[in-house]
């Protein structure tokens, strides 16, 4: 609740939780177990619901946990599910290590839309071993279209040890348009937004 009235002091019209599918990372992540977590985000839905401010859901490690290593679709069914009925309009899948394949992400998004054929969901696929690109291609033809991306690659997590920053806005762009979707953002002002934050990166990166 003290992040959600800080939100409310600056202004914000949208929240947004955070949980995981795998327990190692929500305990790493948080320092709260995924049922912990969740209860703990019963007085923000609500007071999001009194306030009528839209609230979207992420998932961690929708796939792989540094510390609980595989995950199974069903443990992201059970978390989707949990977000769901707290009222999230949307809710985000991330591969937080950036190891997925284009197959597990096939698995995961037919087990949830599957379960959950009502929900909208959306894509957040680091690019730490190079396969995000191929991993949103996969989630397309499953109906998503909604994927979070970071002018010039930018993220990571310190409880996701090596793992890259979610996939670059300008290479989404870039691939979305050659598949034939209309992204709307345009090309030249991210290569600007991109060569700014290369420009200012520390040797450690942000």
């Amino acid at each position: 609740m003290q992040g959600f009235d800080a939100a409310r002091e600056a202004g914000g019209d949208e929240i947004a939780i955070f949980a995981a599918a795998s327990e190692g990372f929500s305990k790493a992540n948080i320092n709260a177990t995924i049922a912990e977590s969740l209860a703990r985000f019963d007085p923000v839905a609500e007071a999001a619901r009194q306030m009528n401010i839209p609230m979207r859901g992420y998932i961690s490690c929708i796939t792989d946990c540094p510390y609980d290593g595989d995950v199974a679709p069903s443990q992201v069914v059970e978390v989707a599910k949990s977000l769901d009925a707290l009222g999230c309009y949307e809710v985000s899948l991330g591969d937080t290590l950036g190891h997925s394949t284009p197959e597990k992400i096939d698995a995961v998004l037919a087990a949830v839309r599957d379960a959950l054929p009502d929900v909208t969901f959306a894509g957040h696929y680091h690019d730490t071993a190079g396969r995000a690109l191929e991993n949103m291609e996969v989630s397309l033809s499953h109906g998503l279209r909604v994927f979070d991306a970071a002018i010039g690659g930018l993220g990571g997590c310190p409880y996701a040890p090596g793992a890259a920053g979610n996939v670059a806005t300008g290479a989404v762009h870039q691939s979305l348009t050659e598949l034939g979707y209309d992204t709307g953002l345009d090309a030249a002002s991210l290569d600007i937004a991109s060569d700014f934050v290369h420009s200012i990166r520390v040797p450690h990166g942000l």
